[in-house]
């Protein structure tokens, strides 16, 4: 008994700590897809580039693993705010198809630049030594990076859910994803709006891609590997939603950690079949608005 809840303990900690990352990834493209209507399946990019940025800072550049990480965010942001604006808004009236082929192609793209630029194998983890070790709690022991991972995460979603309730352009966001008409009529930039949310989400993509280099590698099929996970939790959660991607990718996260860990011959079927339970009881997601 006491080895099954030391398991578990284990499994709850570590499936939250993935769940983290993956919230810092999907929820940029959760407000995006939200936002612009545009079914941007090259998210998984701007996540890898912030992985591969931070890595490289680090090791090629000496850079101290904040600055790494702050550098990974500001450089990715605004390389997508300049993709956003000559490149994705030249398809915002275009049908899903052309979106998808759009964003699956820059996927192609961006997966033989890296592998030409990196190789095929995944890059080394350079976590600061104030990082390493085990922080015990509860009589039990947990990597310190990850329970960093978890803290950090956590602010950053209250500071997301702060800007977005409770500033103004967090309102100018919430009335734009409501009625886009409207908000433009009220004399709201939108074109300018979509290019700092796309920012922002593709940065805080980067962030994830870098925090999480410890759990998920970067390597040059990231996006590929990882875009089902990313969707599933913006699909689960509910487009244009802060607290939707939050509790779904908190819930992936721990499922598919407990499910590879006790049943790891079923790798994530189950996964797929919550998913596809959930979307049949709500295909809106579950904090998605009912159309």
């Amino acid at each position: 008994m006491q080895d099954f809840l030391s398991s578990l303990v284990n499994v709850a900690f570590h499936g939250i700590a993935y769940g983290m990352i993956l919230y810092l990834i999907s929820v940029g493209l959760s407000v995006t897809m939200g936002l612009m209507g545009f079914a941007n399946l090259a998210h998984g990019v701007f996540a890898m580039a912030g992985g591969y940025m931070m890595l490289s800072a680090m090791s090629g550049l000496d850079v101290p693993f904040p600055l790494a990480i702050v550098g990974a965010f500001v450089a990715v942001a605004l390389a997508s705010m300049v993709l956003e604006r000559f490149l994705y808004s030249r398809l915002y009236s275009a049908g899903e198809l052309e979106q998808v082929l759009f964003t699956i192609g820059l996927i192609f793209m961006s997966v033989a630049l890296a592998r030409l630029v990196y190789g095929p194998l995944p890059q080394p983890v350079f976590i600061p030594g104030y990082l390493k070790g085990q922080i015990h709690l509860l009589g039990s022991g947990f990597p310190a990076y990850r329970v960093f991972l978890i803290v950090f995460s956590v602010a950053l979603a209250g500071l997301l859910w702060f800007g977005v309730e409770r500033t103004r352009w967090g309102a100018m966001v919430r009335a734009t994803v409501d009625y886009r008409l409207m908000a433009q009529s009220l004399g709201i930039n939108t074109a300018r709006l979509f290019t700092l949310t796309f920012g922002l989400g593709s940065g805080l993509a980067a962030l994830g891609g870098a925090l999480g280099a410890e759990i998920i590698a970067v390597q040059p099929t990231y996006p590929f590997e990882h875009l089902v996970y990313f969707l599933i939790v913006v699909a689960v959660g509910g487009l244009g939603s802060l607290r939707g991607p939050f509790v779904a990718a908190l819930l992936i996260g721990v499922f598919d950690t407990a499910c590879k860990y006790w049943v790891p011959e079923f790798g994530s079927f189950f996964i797929y079949v919550a998913t596809i339970a959930v979307l049949l009881w709500r295909p809106e997601g579950l904090f998605g608005k009912a159309t």
